[in-house]
């Protein structure tokens, strides 16, 4: 059965009050690849009642960045979303979502202004924005988000507890081609050879932890070797980052529980990744 796709606010909201069950909601921006989909399954198995949004935001996009041209394909995601057996799709429009004279914007202080937030400086006031805009509509019970965008992550969980929404976060495993490569959605922007390229992110992260395993725990000299490996493949790194992933701050030595994220521009195309060190 297709599920029952929905373009209002009023409608959504108003359904979402008449539904009887636990809400799983996961929210994307559409062009869905497995790593969403094991978002929908997930939220399959923990919840009675499942939508998924589908809305690419511009306001977390920046003035040089790719909003014109972000993957789009809502009659193949309707398609794909019907064979998991998902109950609603919200798929609003700009003009429901940021209406003339929308005023009002989110920011979560500090962990916003490192790691992607360091050269994507709008980025999270959109991504919080939008998310608690959804979760307001939805008032979901679960809310399923991936951890490739870990930072992502991290502040919606502080919005969500600061705020004192209901709904809680359920953060699930990144999900990777057979060769490692986080799947995303800007993956087709890449050549053929871009796309072996692309297998530096994870293969650095890989080395990061076999160094660890080794007895080496100098984030310098970690993020060292890690830089020469995606520079030899004519990558240009954002950030490389080693850091306490509750809390998102640097730390110079890495223990066991700790994390390390990288932003990488493979070809133009800009790329995250990240792992947690066992």
């Amino acid at each position: 059965m297709k599920p029952k796709l929905i373009n209002s606010i009023e409608e959504m909201s108003t359904v979402c009050r008449q539904l009887k069950g636990k809400i799983g909601f996961v929210p994307t921006m559409g062009f869905l690849h497995a790593g969403h989909l094991s978002l929908v399954s997930e939220a399959k198995r923990k919840t009675d009642i499942v939508i998924v949004s589908i809305y690419v935001n511009p306001t977390q996009f920046s003035a040089n960045e790719d909003l014109s041209s972000y993957p789009r394909n809502i009659e193949r995601d309707i398609e794909l979303l019907t064979n998991l057996d998902v109950d609603y799709i919200f798929f609003p429009t700009d003009e429901q979502m940021y209406p003339d004279g929308y005023k009002t914007w989110l920011n979560v202080d500090k962990i916003t202004q490192v790691l992607c937030g360091r050269s994507r400086p709008t980025h999270f006031r959109g991504v919080i924005t939008i998310v608690a805009k959804l979760m307001n509509i939805i008032d979901p019970d679960l809310m399923f988000m991936g951890e490739k965008d870990f930072q992502q992550l991290v502040v919606l969980k502080q919005m969500i507890k600061d705020l004192n929404f209901r709904t809680k976060i359920v953060g699930c495993p990144i999900i990777r081609e057979k060769d490692g490569l986080a799947l995303s959605s800007r993956n087709k922007y890449l050549s053929y050879s871009g796309r072996k390229k692309a297998l530096c992110l994870n293969k650095s992260l890989l080395l990061a932890q076999k160094l660890f395993n080794r007895g080496i725990i100098s984030s310098n000299k970690i993020i060292s070797q890690m830089t020469d490996l995606i520079e030899e493949n004519e990558c240009i790194i954002d950030y490389i980052e080693v850091f306490d992933q509750n809390t998102l701050e640097h730390i110079p030595k890495l223990i066991s529980g700790s994390r390390i994220a990288l932003a990488v521009i493979v070809e133009n195309t800009r790329l995250i990744d990240n792992i947690k060190i066992l």
